[in-house]
């Protein structure tokens, strides 16, 4: 049996670590898994919320870091994390993502000497001002087992002189826990509560440093938003780290609400004509959904979305922001299932498991 400490500590990382921690729970005499949720998201609609809603246990360890700069919050978590993996040292250390937490956690296994999995591996934007960009490098680089969600993430561990024998496409773990919800999040009220018809509005989140931390950049992007709400409903759920920069900036006829529970949110992308969003994860999702997408960023890490034809990355200039809008939305698209990525079929944390008892023997 394997011991398996399987790390989150932000809301994306809850989305991908619940089928995992599913899966394993169903083949006891295979794994036996330890929760540890380093608290770098810790407040109800970003943590505990979505704990509930994805069906995840109480962490065994919540180490409760909280925010704080780059520096201090990576270190708080190595801290907390290093006596729990010397006290009872796991077979495997899982990261997900590309948050701080998960190349925190990866340098205290690896320099302990406990093999890592990083879920969500080769992902590249090549633009290194990402805080996220720096934590997917380098945690592929220590990493022992390289789990991919898209055929060009090979590729770019290749190309950075990743041993092939330490990568495995498995698809995207993300996914099963989209597909696993969508009916649930059918019971979902969020359109009434916010007096939407399906698929006549657009639904936009923005948290990315660069477009929230600036109230030039904000203020275009929210400028485009008003534009494009005189045509249909803009319904915006606000990101803690939005609101700040949010204050003095006129959002006129958008709606604005608190963050969304994960059900709620769910059904409220899914039901949308079009996702405005700077976002990495809902790229991906809208894209299984085949929902039309813009990404208000000047570049992604997940290329596969736009070879697929639902995501656009189209930056954050007011004028464009609004053309590329109103062309979706008066063209009419509907939604479009059958550009779903290779092995984005629900099954990733089957084969994710499989993967890491392979890499054990």
């Amino acid at each position: 049996m394997l011991n398996v400490h399987l790390i989150v500590g932000a809301r994306p990382n809850f989305m991908k670590a619940a089928p995992i921690l599913s899966e394993m729970r169903k083949r006891p005499k295979q794994f036996s898994p330890t929760l540890i949720h380093t608290g770098q998201h810790y407040d109800a609609a970003m943590s505990t919320q979505f704990f509930d809603e994805l069906g995840l246990p109480q962490p065994d360890y919540n180490l409760g870091v909280g925010s704080g700069t780059h520096a201090e919050q990576t270190a708080r978590i190595m801290l907390g994390y290093e006596p729990i993996a010397t006290g009872m040292p796991p077979d495997w250390t899982i990261v997900v993502g590309d948050v701080n937490s998960t190349i925190a956690c990866a340098l205290v296994a690896v320099k302990l000497g406990i093999r890592v999995a990083h879920v969500e591996a080769g992902l590249r934007s090549r633009d290194r001002t990402m805080p996220e960009e720096i934590n997917r490098i380098l945690t592929d680089s220590i990493a022992d087992l390289l789990l991919t969600t898209e055929p060009t993430a090979e590729e770019n561990l290749r190309n950075e002189g990743i041993d092939s024998r330490r990568i495995r496409f498995v698809g995207n773990v993300m996914i099963d826990s989209l597909l696993a919800n969508l009916r649930s999040a059918e019971r979902s009220d969020i359109l009434s509560r916010c007096g939407l018809e399906s698929r006549e509005f657009v639904a936009v989140t923005l948290h990315r440093p660069s477009n929230v931390d600036s109230p030039e950049t904000l203020s275009r992007i929210i400028a485009a938003m008003r534009e494009i709400s005189r045509r249909v409903p803009v319904i915006f759920p606000v990101h803690p780290r939005t609101r700040e920069t949010l204050r003095g900036i006129e959002t006129g006829d958008i709606t604005l609400t608190e963050p969304l529970g994960y059900l709620d949110f769910l059904r409220l992308f899914s039901q949308s004509k079009l996702v405005l969003t700077d976002s990495g994860g809902l790229q991906e999702e809208t894209t299984a959904l085949g929902i039309p997408c813009l990404t208000l960023r000047e570049n992604t890490e997940r290329p596969v979305t736009v070879e697929m034809g639902t995501n656009k990355v189209i930056g954050t200039n007011t004028e464009r922001i609004v053309t590329e809008a109103l062309r979706i939305i008066e063209s009419g698209l509907e939604p479009n299932n059958r550009k779903r990525p290779p092995l984005w079929d629900g099954r990733a944390a089957v084969r994710i498991c499989d993967e890491i008892i392979a890499a054990s023997s």
